[in-house]
């Protein structure tokens, strides 16, 4: 009997000293330009390595295989999103929030889309998903005290419409970067619809005075 040896998923080691973190960063660009040039088939360790100027040996010390660098890219761009989407918390009602987390959405897979099609189809597959579970349960955080101010309508199950709202802001804004939309206002618009009507909030459009038939 046979078993297939995998690599692991998680880092070799920490870069403790800022040269080491240096290497490190330079790797994930490294794999972040060759996702975006030449899509997944095209990334592999030894071009990783000539990208980022450092030797395959040196790759080695830090991430087991190509897996694994994949795991600590989304990582970063995860991390960078979350940063950006705490800015939220200090808008003054739930309804600001909550289209501020919007913008930030739409902007995060906008602002690199090839990369960001590219993470998106790799955290599916089920052991990078569970290796990044841990990174995007802040995000349910957030959506909770987004859905506790007292301008949005209480929802029956809030754990329930967390998992929603998230569900739904990540598959419009995935579907948008998917065909290549360009047009932020637009899609920011389409998701905010989806996200206040899940939420029974109804906006208040533009007064605009109608003319009438003739």
């Amino acid at each position: 009997m046979t078993t297939t040896r995998r690599h692991s998923l998680k880092p070799r080691k920490i870069p403790q000293q800022s040269r080491a973190e240096q290497t490190v960063a330079a790797i994930l660009e490294a794999a972040a330009r060759i996702l975006e040039a030449k899509g997944l088939d095209g990334l592999n360790t030894n071009l990783v390595a000539q990208r980022a100027g450092v030797s395959v040996g040196t790759l080695y010390q830090y991430f087991p295989g190509k897996d694994a660098i994949i795991v600590a890219l989304s990582k970063r761009e995860l991390a960078v999103f979350l940063a950006e989407a705490q800015g939220a918390l200090s808008q003054p009602d739930g309804q600001r929030a909550l289209k501020y987390l919007i913008t930030v959405s739409v902007h995060q897979q906008l602002r690199r889309p090839l990369l960001a099609r590219a993470l998106d189809f790799e955290e599916n597959r089920p052991a990078i998903s569970k290796e990044l579970a841990a990174c995007k349960a802040p995000f349910d955080e957030l959506m909770r005290q987004i859905l506790a101010h007292d301008d949005i309508p209480r929802q029956a199950d809030t754990a329930i419409a967390i998992d929603d709202l998230l569900a739904i802001l990540r598959a419009i804004v995935d579907a948008a970067g998917e065909r290549g939309e360009v047009d932020r206002g637009a899609l920011e618009a389409r998701v905010r619809r989806a996200l206040f009507g899940y939420l029974g909030i109804v906006e208040q459009a533009s007064a605009r005075p109608r003319v009438a038939a003739r």
